[in-house]
């Protein structure tokens, strides 16, 4: 791996993670670091004897956790404050609006309010619900030119934040459990399901987003309530830069969870072959730019090993989409997994030099109306058993 390769800050998965290698190259410090954060952890958990003069109540929170809490709040509030101010109505030439958009909180399952959107037509009957969940570092405003194309197809979209993106509450890029987000999109689908009864319901999750959308379809209860799912750019095989990353990052997650690794600029390595997606995106306030935090990191390891185990229990319909140039996540293990999966009903198309982000690539239009084909397919007489890569 090249010195500017190592340098390079990626927008999700594991070239995220090359900034550790730096920090942690010699096997010295290797060391080091490992025994001190095991005192360190040795001693958070130890209970420590203090006098009755120096005991604060137990209701009082330290002036230094407070500060941060309420910077945490203010940075929430500002972010909430630009997600609902982002036009995503969309009207046709003649100034006829052909759908209704609107934003709503929900209840996470840790009490989190988390920031949605929903696109439904006007004038049609629903033949579908399409549920986005976005990927690592960005947020569900980013998908509007989406909501456009399927909403005039008749599919009803609905989106969330995760924690610590976009509108929801949490600290900016800061992911505590990525399984708190895969129960958080399976109390999300069963709410949409409530709300509209005998709707077929399909989840669309991109990069870390798919791999959330994948593990939530694992469970009897949400399969259940699911037609199928749709994978773009999976993060499915995700490895460390390098050993001692994978062999601190679970010690380091409990001891400093929320610490940033240095050494990653903004700039990114390219996720699409259109500049003016790119820009837009790097330049988008609600899009974390920052370096990767400790504990978000370690999440990301830890589904994509779960997942890469379980690929022969998947039984979910899916179409799983992938660009043959992707630098950020690996395209052969989206093969992997259309191989393995005991799916009869599976599909997959890997797209010649396209990169990561495939809904924002010039061909956007088409890769669209390729999910959309895939979900009226379903809807219809049957995919049946196509097991084809197209």
């Amino acid at each position: 791996m090249s010195t500017a390769e190592m340098e390079q800050l990626t927008s999700g998965a594991s070239n995220r993670i090359i900034p550790i290698l730096k920090t942690l190259r010699a096997s010295l410090i290797f060391v080091y670091t490992l025994l001190i954060s095991l005192i360190l952890f040795i001693l958070a958990l130890r209970p420590r004897r203090l006098s009755p003069s120096t005991v604060a109540p137990l209701t009082q929170t330290p002036p230094s956790k407070l500060s941060k809490r309420i910077m945490e709040d203010e940075d929430t509030a500002r972010r909430r404050a630009l997600a609902e101010n982002l036009d995503m109505g969309f009207e046709t030439r003649d100034g006829d609006c052909r759908c209704r958009w609107s934003t709503f909180l929900f209840s996470g399952v840790r009490g989190n309010a988390l920031f949605c959107r929903s696109w439904v037509p006007v004038s049609a009957e629903l033949k579908g619900i399409l549920i986005i969940i976005h990927g690592l570092n960005e947020h569900s405003g980013r998908y509007a030119h989406f909501a456009r194309q399927l909403t005039s197809c008749n599919f009803g979209v609905y989106a969330m934040d995760w924690i610590g993106h976009g509108g929801s509450d949490g600290l900016h890029g800061y992911v505590p459990s990525l399984d708190h987000v895969v129960a958080d999109t399976g109390a999300f689908l069963e709410k949409l399901k409530t709300e509209n009864p005998g709707i077929p319901c399909f989840l669309f999750g991109h990069s870390t987003g798919g791999s959330v959308v994948l593990k939530a379809a694992s469970y009897p209860q949400v399969e259940g309530m699911l037609e199928g799912i749709v994978l773009t750019s999976p993060a499915l095989r995700v490895k460390p830069a390098h050993p001692i990353v994978g062999a601190v990052a679970p010690i380091f997650s409990l001891v400093a969870p929320k610490f940033q690794f240095k050494g990653a600029n903004k700039r990114g390595i390219p996720v699409s072959r259109d500049p003016e997606a790119l820009l837009a995106k790097y330049s988008d306030p609600l899009v974390y730019t920052g370096p990767i935090r400790v504990r978000t990191g370690h999440e990301i390891l830890r589904i994509s090993s779960y997942l890469m185990r379980n690929f022969r229990s998947v039984t979910v319909p899916f179409l799983v989409l992938h660009g043959t140039a992707d630098k950020v996540t690996d395209p052969l293990a989206s093969k992997d997994l259309y191989n393995e999966a005991a799916s009869e009903l599976k599909n997959i198309k890997l797209y010649e030099g396209f990169l990561h982000d495939l809904l924002f690539e010039p061909e956007r239009e088409e890769i669209a109306q390729d999910i959309i084909a895939w979900m009226e397919k379903r809807l219809g007489a049957g995919l049946g058993n196509v097991g084809n890569i197209w």
